[in-house]
């Protein structure tokens, strides 16, 4: 519905097609020009989900207005897409720049601190390595440990949104220190290990 509709959508030069919607599971993107309509959109997607059976939360809605930095600022202060188009409703975030939202397990916006996002990964690594380092585990199961929470929990971010230097500095810091049980030496070479 939303890609034979008349929703302009998102476009660049280099694109042949425009790109209108993104659906994995019952996450649902949408991409809209200023020109778009969001009162349309509503109407489509209630269209949808009737048809579908499925249902739209409007109020897990979030808008990341994409454009110049004076147009998205626009938007976050009058609620609209454009000068004259209809308000988004209220229950509807919009997020201003430095503000990350979550689409699909990746942090997205405009002017987001990437170091910020990470850090509840950080965190969480570190805390479940404290905790099975406190049980002195083998030079192996350190290996196994770092897999499943350093690897585990890093590497889709790393492949949504990359990873900055110095949460890979800080990353590596605290890898070593587990692997080495925080006395920062070891009888065995790092890369053999």
């Amino acid at each position: 519905i939303l890609r034979k509709s008349d929703l302009l959508g998102y476009r660049t030069p280099e694109m042949n097609s425009r790109v209108i919607v993104s659906m994995f599971a019952d996450d649902t993107t949408v991409f809209l020009r200023k020109e778009d309509d969001f009162v349309i959109l509503q109407m489509l997607l209630k269209v949808w989900c009737t048809a579908s059976g499925a249902k739209f939360n409007i109020h897990k809605t979030e808008v990341i207005p994409i454009g110049s930095k004076e147009h998205r600022a626009e938007v976050v202060r009058t609620r609209c897409l454009r000068r004259g188009s209809t308000p988004l409703p209220e229950n509807v975030r919009i997020a201003a720049d430095g503000t990350a939202v979550r689409i699909l397990g990746a942090w997205l916006g405009n002017d987001i601190d990437q170091c910020a996002v990470w850090s509840p990964i950080i965190d969480s690594i570190r805390e479940r390595l404290n905790h099975w380092g406190r049980l002195h585990p083998t030079i192996e199961g350190r290996s196994i440990l770092l897999q499943w929470f350093g690897c585990g929990k890093t590497q889709y971010l790393t492949q949504a949104q990359g990873m900055p230097k110095g949460v890979e500095a800080e990353l590596s810091r605290i890898f070593q220190d587990f692997t080495w049980d925080n006395a920062g030496r070891s009888t065995i070479n790092a890369e053999t290990l």
